[in-house]
């Protein structure tokens, strides 16, 4: 179910996973239980909130809509590819009741990597900013003035002597 946030979802990307924690993964033995339900950093981003998402048994990136404009529907686990500045994200369709529909992209499947909630929350805060950034750009290899340059471009551009 479509629904268009306007102000920051946070709260309401928690109360979701608090109830998905105790209806549907209380049992479950991955989790680490020095992690607790925690949504991190959420923004606007192309219109739409772009924040990630801490649980004891996983870590996502989360899209939900801010708007309808510019939203795309998946449907349901179905994947689709987002365009970031550091390349395109595989996201999910969810839908859950406190939250509407909503896209995940996994980030981390199992959390025994991290001690602590602040690890797991720096860990959340790299991730968004990674992904926002473009790559750099490598660096130029300096070569001597007498040794031939062997790139590409310049191989190309080179006309026979007449």
């Amino acid at each position: 179910m479509f629904r268009r946030h306007d102000s920051n979802p946070a709260d309401a990307v928690e109360a979701a996973y608090f109830r998905v924690y105790r209806e549907r993964m209380a049992d479950v033995p991955i989790h680490n239980e020095a992690l607790a339900v925690e949504a991190v950093d959420f923004q606007k981003w192309q219109g739409h909130w772009l924040g990630v998402l801490v649980t004891p048994w996983c870590m996502s990136a989360l899209l939900v809509p801010g708007q309808e404009e510019g939203w795309q529907t998946p449907g349901d686990n179905q994947r689709r590819f987002v365009k970031f500045p550091a390349g395109d994200f595989a996201f999910l369709g969810n839908d859950e009741a406190e939250l509407g529909e909503f896209q995940s992209c996994a980030l981390f499947s199992a959390m025994g990597q991290f001690a602590d909630q602040a690890a797991a929350v720096q860990t959340a805060r790299a991730a968004l900013s990674a992904m926002l950034q473009a790559p750099a750009a490598p660096a130029a290899e300096e070569r001597p003035a007498d040794q031939p340059s062997l790139s590409r471009r310049r191989l190309f551009g080179l006309r026979p002597k007449e």
